[in-house]
């Protein structure tokens, strides 16, 4: 069999994307895993997006039967990337070789950091990935809930950011996260940049207590940057944001509303849950060590 390897810049054309797509499904119906998902192929073909592709082709078949993406997430040149090799062309160096020419892709883009993440099941993907110097760092849940009606709280009210919030949310994002005032206005700036974005804020007594922002992909809202003041907790705010995507997506057309979280942070996990999400996909993620177990 011969094999040809390949590098694509986002955004990708419709033909790659369907390609990568049925590559997806047909690995995912087997390992019983969002590969979709893991690959971030929902980001591939926005403009805004930053990121490649290392697509592994089977000459004979013209078929892809491995693809690697490689996202700048936050466009800070950090990027996080995953590999989903079909079924039936495993452990025959596919994996290795589009490994190395996704750093060669990195490397040449002047990367400064990367995250490799594999799903939780994947015994396969962890030994890769710790043969090649990496280490597991920590792990993200993704938490789903139906777009849905729900009773909104009288004494919280949510409305879209505006630029006279820009402080408020800062001393939110420093107080909540740690986060410096460069790195808050780098996120503010972002999610109000980014096509399909919205960024919410959540008001009591007239004073701006907590904020999240939702991104419309495909069916599903995504929440991202969801915080409320340290002063503030345990009354109510981040479950009335909850309940906000889920009533807000339903009338903008989505089905589902879906956030990602660290599975150390329990009080997010318990808010999260008391919100009626329900967790329905796990990735780990790996760091580079020049030091070898």
């Amino acid at each position: 069999m011969n094999f040809s390897i390949i590098t694509a810049s986002f955004p990708i054309d419709a033909e790659t994307f369907e390609e990568i797509k049925t590559l997806c499904d047909e690995a995912g119906n087997v390992d019983r895993v969002s590969y979709s998902s893991l690959l971030n192929l929902h980001e591939c073909r926005e403009l805004y997006s930053k990121g490649f592709f290392v697509l592994a082709y089977d000459d004979g078949l013209d078929k892809l039967v491995g693809v690697a993406s490689a996202s700048d997430i936050m466009g800070l040149n950090t990027y996080e990337w995953s590999m989903v090799v079909s079924p039936m062309y495993r452990q025959i160096g596919i994996g290795t070789a589009i490994f190395k020419v996704l750093h060669e892709g990195l490397y040449d883009r002047g990367a400064e950091g990367e995250l490799a993440l594999a799903h939780e099941n994947s015994t396969y993907g962890r030994t890769f990935l710790e043969r090649f110097g990496f280490r597991y760092s920590f792990s993200e849940a993704t938490f789903e809930a139906k777009a849905s009606v729900i009773d909104l709280e009288d004494h919280i009210s949510i409305r879209q950011y505006t630029e006279d919030d820009q402080n408020a949310l800062i001393q939110i994002f420093g107080d909540a996260f740690g986060d410096f005032r460069d790195e808050s206005i780098d996120l503010i700036e972002y999610n109000t940049a980014t096509e399909g974005s919205v960024v919410w804020v959540a008001e009591m007594d007239e004073e701006v207590v907590g904020t999240m922002t939702t991104t419309k992909e495909g069916e599903v809202q995504k929440i991202t940057a969801l915080a409320v003041h340290p002063d503030m907790q345990g009354k109510g705010i981040g479950t009335a944001l909850l309940n906000w995507s889920k009533h807000f997506s339903l009338r903008n057309g989505e089905r589902f509303v879906m956030l990602d979280v660290e599975l150390e942070n329990e009080r997010a996990l318990s808010v999260y849950e008391k919100a009626g999400f329900q967790k329905c996909m796990q990735v780990d993620y790996f760091v580079y060590s020049s030091k070898r177990d």
